[in-house]
């Protein structure tokens, strides 16, 4: 099981910025599939960015404002989220799986390990 620990969130104002980081202990995250995924209370866990060897993904609701990158080690994935809307309040978990198919794909898919997440609030 591939252990992920999501960091960097908070309480943002609409129209700030932030950097998500998703780090792995004892593995590279480079041969992975990658996804940024959220929840908001009362709605389904959704797919924001992902990233494969193919390319990336996002959805229409966070195209042109979030980015999804590795760093250099492969060790660390980042989101970075800028323009926050309040919508885009809720709690961010990454995840890992094996890299097959298109980054689309990955957003979509089933997965079931989750961490704990890290929780984002945008408020003014």
């Amino acid at each position: 099981q591939l252990q992920l620990v999501e960091s960097g969130g908070g309480l943002v104002q609409p129209g700030g910025s932030l950097r998500l980081s998703c780090a792995a202990s004892g593995f590279t995250l480079n041969y992975y599939a990658i996804g940024w995924f959220r929840q908001a209370p009362g709605k389904e866990r959704e797919g924001v960015a992902c990233i494969t060897s193919l390319g990336t993904y996002y959805p229409w609701s966070v195209k042109d404002r979030f980015t999804i990158s590795r760093n250099n080690a492969g060790d660390t994935v980042y989101l970075q989220m800028n323009r926050i809307e309040p919508e885009d309040t809720a709690i961010y978990y990454c995840a890992a799986d094996v890299d097959l198919g298109t980054a689309q794909a990955m957003c979509t898919r089933e997965l079931s390990d989750w961490g704990q997440g890290t929780q984002v609030t945008v408020s003014s």
